[in-house]
């Protein structure tokens, strides 16, 4: 069943991939016994959460979206409130991209709600399956930036607490959280809040990691705003130089950073320091002269250290 989960590029294959692991489905159920019963359901949540993720890279939103409320049907009484985050983080993927902010907020706040259903260290499953999506009422935090970052940050909060800060899904919430910094103006907010993950992120994923060279990206893209193009040539070179070697030089990615790098090397600021370090590797060697004198009782003797 495996190798039915490895979705193929294009939506048409993987749909029939989908059609084919049901079919295996179908005889699963037709056997006694829970174990078949679980392994079915956990096999058509892989399925359905991989073909949520295809559909939204291909850019069909409705039907990624669709994939995903077919998930949380198979998610609730049966499995921890683990696979129900994750799966409203995805919804709110792809809201966000559709630019549909406030529905994202929703699904976050949905798995906030989640994460909450817990007692503290132990995951606890609500009293009934629909307390997972329902049990947050539905405020007019949308007509608020200041009260949808508030909501964003309690969410962090709960991810942080229940799944700890080096958690893959609680680093996605965060980056969710400074893009909002970013759209609402808060600039160093953002910077920070990268800033701070980006150690957890390289001991995650590993120092030449696309999470990495995004953070870095970020990071440098606001310092460029700020005017500190001394320190956003050194981070966007950073991001550059990972880039290379993951995606290979004529990446559209890395050309586009490529040109970024270039820009920045020519502000003042940076070209300049660039010529100083440049002059300092042409300079001749270090010669120490001590000037000359007389010994007493002697003759005149110079000194020198070449």
């Amino acid at each position: 069943m495996e190798k039915f989960l490895t979705l193929p590029p294009t939506l048409e294959e993987a749909e029939a991939s989908l059609g084919t692991a049901e079919r295996i489905m179908g005889d699963l159920r037709r056997q006694d016994g829970v174990a078949g019963e679980e392994e079915m359901a956990r096999t058509e949540f892989e399925i359905a959460t991989s073909l949520s993720r295809l559909c939204q890279r291909q850019g069909r939103s409705k039907e990624a979206l669709c994939q995903c409320e077919r998930a949380l049907r198979l998610v609730e009484g049966r499995w921890g409130p683990a696979e129900a985050c994750a799966v409203y983080r995805d919804m709110a993927a792809v809201e966000q991209a559709e630019g549909r902010l406030d529905r994202a907020i929703q699904h976050l706040l949905q798995a906030r709600s989640v994460a909450q259903s817990q007692d503290p260290g132990v995951w606890r499953r609500p009293a009934s399956p629909t307390a997972w999506r329902w049990h947050t009422p539905r405020p007019a935090w949308a007509q608020s930036q200041d009260r949808a970052l508030r909501f964003f940050e309690e969410s962090l909060g709960a991810y942080v607490s229940t799944l700890g800060p080096q958690d893959v899904l609680t680093l996605s919430v965060q980056d969710d959280l400074c893009r909002l910094h970013l759209l609402t103006g808060q600039q160093e907010r953002a910077v920070k809040l990268q800033r701070e993950s980006l150690a957890l992120k390289r001991g995650l994923f590993g120092d030449l990691s696309p999470e990495v060279a995004n953070t870095l990206q970020l990071i440098g893209g606001v310092e460029m705003t700020q005017g500190d193009m001394r320190r956003a040539h050194k981070t966007m070179s950073k991001c550059l130089e990972i880039q290379k070697l993951l995606l290979g030089p004529q990446h559209r990615k890395t050309r586009a950073t490529q040109q970024t790098v270039d820009m920045l090397s020519e502000a003042p600021e940076v070209a300049g320091r660039q010529h100083k370090a440049g002059s300092l590797k042409t300079r001749p060697p270090f010669c120490a002269v001590i000037p000359s004198h007389n010994v007493p009782g002697g003759t005149n003797v110079a000194s020198s250290d070449c």
